[in-house]
């Protein structure tokens, strides 16, 4: 049983569990699930996935890993399918719920990794649906670096709502426009019952379709494998070919850390700027890098935003969904306008064996739309998200400006210490046109959890004051935030940053032109409430929410909660 035809189980992972007297106990187990010897001399394949009842992003997952076992079967594999966790953020949203949220990136990392490790698998693929399980399934793949091969489980189909195509941001932009009187009770019941018609992740270029668009750029997934919403069958037939890619990945043993080099990770970044993406990638992008050992913050994911033109024109800043970008080509046709006006490296390795260019080299993009524009004639010259430093923000700060006319803004700072009483306070009007409302100790230490903001920011948008009112936090923003709404400002007020710092009525001054993030007060001020301030107790203080406050890093490194690669003193991959 040493060896299958191409494939020699003495130099994979499960020699461990299968191979020899010594595995006699393990192999009684797999016979107990029906297992045959063939099967147990073949590679063993883990099928993840976060499926579950929780919400719409999940649901086709355990549908797609049939076909994604059907594709490692017919290769020559024997596939074993288990499950991890998501908090999904459309229900987390707007309640102490979110601050599971960004925790869950890292168990869903965690339980994956000791999955594999326990069990000794050779290769995996990865299948996520929601915001947070896709960075954290691609984490777990570089930090165990065996064969893998990510697959994301597909966007939900835009609903219709007086005849024009909405998402889930709408029916909390209703929430604004209902407590102003702009939309009543009915209107209101209407468009949540119509907003979200099947199975998906959120539809627009928000968090989830912005990390699927980055598995294709970084050379994770299988090229075209993004874009299928979640109920077409054509997202079945992917699967399939993702489980047999794995396999061929196994026999040349190419590895995600072969693939995640600093140039994809580049590659990922301009995909992110030039689709107007979500914030959020500028905490997962450097998150990646740290499970490669490859330093790459949030200072190079927004260097790279800064020189990348924004040429998507996608929701929330434009007007289409992850579906329409799929009818015109999918992801496929943003990277080959990207790799022809010359923002890509074509050289990069991929899940196929072969380069980006290569991947890339038979498509063509349509000249008969309008979703993806030619980078010569781009939305914007500046990507749809820029970062901002500053004396409010000496580590970074980041926004997206897809879709914004103003991008500049002055005003006095209004200081909420938690999201609940910012959004109490929009909500009642508690504001005036021209102020920066700031939340702070939602950082990743602080919070913890580092919540994002759209029950907030949404309200603003539904209330017509988007650009009228500007928001920065220590927290985050969902990929659904449009507006003047600046998040990750670090160091977070937790850790004494300058944003725990401030004052009512502080002038706090944003150029996203020139990169800026600013508070008017002298240094010898800012030094004076440096000595008068005193951390504050948070009200996690047990369970794995506190674990993750104790060992949780700064947003402008990922917020991480291990050393990562470059500390490592071995990989799974060659155990």
């Amino acid at each position: 049983m040493a060896s299958n035809g191409k494939f020699d189980k003495s130099k994979l992972p499960s020699r461990h569990v299968s191979v020899g007297p010594q595995s006699a106990p393990h192999r009684a187990f797999y016979y107990a699930m029906g297992m045959t010897e063939a099967e147990i001399a073949q590679p063993f394949v883990g099928v993840a996935t976060t499926w579950n009842e929780a919400a719409p992003c999940n649901i086709a997952l355990m549908r797609q890993a049939q076909s994604v076992k059907k594709g490692v079967k017919s290769a020559g594999g024997t596939p074993r399918e288990f499950t991890t966790i998501t908090v999904t953020d459309g229900i987390a949203m707007g309640h102490q719920g979110m601050k599971a949220s960004l925790v869950s990136r890292e168990v869903i990392a965690d339980s994956v990794e000791l999955t594999m490790r326990g069990h000794c698998y050779d290769g995996l693929v990865g299948l996520a649906g929601c915001d947070k399980s896709l960075p954290g399934m691609m984490m777990v793949m570089v930090r165990l670096n065996v064969p893998s091969v990510f697959l994301y489980g597909g966007s939900i189909l835009p609903g219709r709502f007086r005849k024009k195509d909405v998402t889930i941001v709408d029916v909390f932009e209703a929430v604004g426009q209902h407590s102003t009187g702009k939309m009543n009770d009915a209107d209101l019941k209407e468009i949540e019952s119509v907003a979200c018609p099947s199975a998906g992740a959120c539809g627009g270029q928000f968090t989830a379709n912005t990390m699927a668009c980055v598995s294709e750029a970084i050379g994770l997934a299988l090229p075209g494998s993004a874009g299928a919403p979640a109920p077409y069958e054509s997202r079945d037939a992917y699967a399939t070919l993702a489980g047999e890619a794995v396999m061929r990945l196994i026999e040349t043993q190419l590895r995600p850390r072969d693939i995640v080099t600093r140039k994809s990770l580049e590659n990922a970044a301009v995909v992110v700027a030039a689709s107007g993406g979500s914030t959020n990638a500028g905490l997962h992008l450097p998150a990646i890098a740290h499970e490669a050992g490859i330093v790459f913050t949030l200072d190079d994911v927004c260097e790279i935003f800064r020189r990348t033109p924004y040429i998507a024109d996608l929701k929330p800043g434009g007007k289409y969904v992850a579906r329409d970008l799929y009818e015109v080509g999918g992801v496929p046709i943003l990277l080959k306008a990207l790799l022809d006006g010359g923002y890509l490296h074509g050289d990069c390795i991929t899940v196929t064996g072969k380069t980006l260019a290569e991947n890339l080299a038979d498509v063509v993009v349509p000249e008969d739309q309008d979703v993806i524009y030619p980078t010569s004639r781009p939305l914007s010259k500046t990507g749809g998200v820029v970062g901002l430093k500053g004396n409010l923000a000496p580590d970074g700060a980041i926004v997206k400006i897809a879709g914004m006319k103003r991008l500049d803004f002055t005003g006095p700072a209004r200081i909420f210490d938690r999201e609940e009483d910012c959004l109490r306070a929009v909500l009642r009007r508690e504001y005036k046109e021209g102020d920066v409302l700031v939340i702070r100790n939602e950082g990743p230490r602080g919070g913890p959890g580092m919540r994002e903001m759209l029950s907030t920011t949404a309200a603003l948008y539904g209330q017509g004051v988007g650009e009228s009112v500007a928001l920065i936090t220590d927290g985050r923003f969902s990929g659904g935030t449009r507006g003047f709404c600046i998040g990750h400002v670090g160091p977070e007020a937790a850790i004494g940053g300058p944003i725990g710092l401030l004052k009512e009525g502080d002038t706090i001054r944003i150029d996203a032109n020139a990169g800026t993030l600013d508070v008017e007060i002298s240094e010898e001020e800012m030094e004076a409430r440096r000595k008068a301030w005193k951390p504050r107790d948070h009200e996690f203080q047990s369970g794995a929410i506190w674990r993750y406050a104790q060992t949780v890093g700064p947003a402008q490194n990922g917020a991480v909660t291990h050393p990562g690669a470059a500390k490592e003193s071995h990989v799974y991959g060659d155990i």
